[in-house]
């Protein structure tokens, strides 16, 4: 029985009845699995590094109260409260990444972190929710303003930003930002011309980046050919799926955890697949889709254009992010250091997911589906 009758008017009371119950039930089951997989994956390597025994779980667990209440926070507020907030928190994140240029922490040789009191961030991962709203409400401008600058501006701090991230070198996020922002670009109305220079473009930014930068050639090639080079750890990853068989081995049982270094990060799908089995993992990727899915079938019956492109952005992003982990673990496509939403271990990321879903959420509530301005 529900703790809120319908005729409830309170701020609780109104976003009990108004928000997606199934969305926040399917992030919910995300976050728990998190917590069971972080705490299977993270003391091995923490004592690799000579840290205490649970010191990722606990840095985990310190994290995730704020990245609930910024979720929850953000899902009771209006449309416009939530441009304004992404307007606010994209403005901050772009001053960030171009400090990390000249101050930022350099890890294994990309310097995209920032460090105080002992905590390190990643400012370009709140750059991908934010840039999707702010782009949202450029794209959307034309349709409500009499100035028609939104799409001329969008363009301009798309390079901007594009720019800021290839720079430190982060060629992943890069692809992410990228695609999320051609998929509104596309949905705003992109005309033809349009879609043909920016299939050359990254093809020609493919190129580029395989015959300047090392490392992107070296994943490219071992993925080609994995007598290329050192293939231990996506060797690892399979054979820890192969181990797991559909079933698992167990909580506690797996290997891999022992034998990678990213397996509380980037490899954590492997440590589900060894120990949880196929069931598991089945699991996850349909929490995923169902996140995914259910968010763009309340997108597409919007009739505001701002929302319909931010919701969409919003989503690409989360599902694209989530598909490059796996995709990686399972040797789909070439490895990439990126985080699997909600589950791997990472405080930035962890807050950058939550404002995502938690933008999503607001604007997919029941009582924002008006016609006009966002």
């Amino acid at each position: 029985m529900s703790a809120f009758s319908r005729t409830d008017t309170s701020i609780l009371g109104r976003w009990w009845w108004t928000i997606d119950r199934w969305m926040i039930a399917a992030v919910a089951l995300l976050i728990l699995i998190g917590l069971v997989l972080t705490l299977a994956a993270s003391p091995s390597v923490a004592e690799k590094l000579e840290y205490p025994t649970y010191h990722f779980v606990q840095r985990q667990l310190a994290f995730l109260p704020v990245a609930i209440l910024v979720m929850i926070g953000l899902s009771m507020m209006s449309p416009k409260g939530i441009e304004r907030v992404a307007i606010i928190l994209f403005s901050i994140s772009l001053i960030l990444m171009v400090l990390v240029y000249f101050f930022g922490i350099e890890i294994k040789g990309a310097r995209r972190w920032v460090g105080f009191s002992g905590f390190s961030m990643q400012p370009s991962e709140l750059i991908k929710p934010t840039f999707a709203v702010v782009s949202a409400c450029l794209f959307a401008m034309p349709k409500w303003s009499k100035y028609n600058s939104g799409f001329s501006i969008c363009i301009l701090l798309y390079i901007f930003v594009l720019i800021t991230l290839l720079l430190q070198p982060d060629l992943g996020m890069a692809i992410v930002v990228s695609t999320v922002w051609c998929v509104q670009f596309f949905i705003a109305g992109l005309p033809i011309i349009w879609v043909t220079v920016f299939l050359f473009a990254g093809v020609v930014g493919t190129i580029l980046a395989y015959f300047l930068l090392p490392h992107v050639s070296s994943r490219i090639d071992r993925f080609i050919d994995p007598s290329a080079g050192d293939t231990f750890q996506i060797s690892q990853s399979l054979q820890a799926f192969g181990n797991g068989g559909i079933f698992g081995q167990g909580p506690g049982e797996g290997s891999v955890k022992s034998v990678l270094p990213d397996a509380h990060t980037d490899f954590i799908f492997a440590v589900a697949g060894e120990e949880f089995g196929l069931f598991a993992c089945l699991i996850i990727v349909g929490l995923f889709a169902f996140i995914v899915l259910r968010g763009f079938a309340y997108a597409l019956r919007e009739d505001n254009l701002f929302i319909l492109l931010a919701v969409s952005g919003l989503l690409t992003q989360f599902g694209l992010q989530a598909f490059i982990n796996m995709g990686s673990t399972l040797h789909l496509i070439p490895t990439k250091g990126m985080t699997l939403p909600f589950i791997s271990y990472g405080g930035s990321s962890l807050i950058s997911i939550a404002l995502c879903i938690g933008m999503v959420l607001a604007l997919t509530r029941r009582r924002y589906r008006t016609r006009g301005m966002p």
